[in-house]
């Protein structure tokens, strides 16, 4: 077994599993969906429910994705987004340092899965048993940008600091 090509199965594995965790949190732990709901409209997004609900989707489906080395760059595009609206909306005002609440950890969660998205899953997945691999200047521009332009519309379409909640 190439080493490359472990260590790119236990980042998946990693990132995966860490975003799997995250989404069934805001799903089913604390204040479940309502309390996932009520955090992000005191954020200042519109439609708590549907915020909600579309992190919880989106944070499993990624993360899912990412252990099974499925379309990689397109589920990395979802961490990507998910961590830069976190990042933007939840832990940029604290600084940089995640122990202050800042936006270190979910940087790295971003990064490291643009660079799954340049390096490809590595052949231990299904992109590489199905021969879907998109990687390299592709695989990266689909996990940055997708992810960047996910959180662009998620902003633009709901995001409105300082309103309140527009639920119901």
């Amino acid at each position: 077994m190439d080493p490359v090509d472990l260590a790119l199965m236990l980042l998946r594995l990693a990132v995966g599993g860490t975003m799997v965790a995250h989404g069934v949190n805001h799903w089913r732990g604390g204040g479940k969906i309502a309390g996932t709901a009520g955090w992000f409209e005191s954020l200042g997004l519109r439609h708590g429910k549907l915020q909600a609900w579309a992190s919880v989707v989106t944070e499993i489906g990624a993360g899912v994705l990412l252990i099974l080395g499925l379309i990689t760059p397109l589920a990395a595009a979802g961490v990507v987004g998910v961590m830069l609206v976190a990042a933007l909306l939840a832990h940029r005002p604290n600084g940089f340092f995640v122990f202050k609440e800042g936006w270190e950890y979910v940087m790295i969660l971003a990064v490291v899965s643009v660079v799954l998205g340049v390096t490809g899953p590595g052949t231990i997945s299904l992109d590489s048993a199905l021969g879907i691999v998109y990687d390299g200047w592709i695989g990266g521009a689909v996990a940055l940008g997708g992810g960047v332009l996910g959180t662009a519309l998620l902003l633009a379409a709901f995001w409105r600091p300082g309103r309140g909640s527009t639920e119901g």
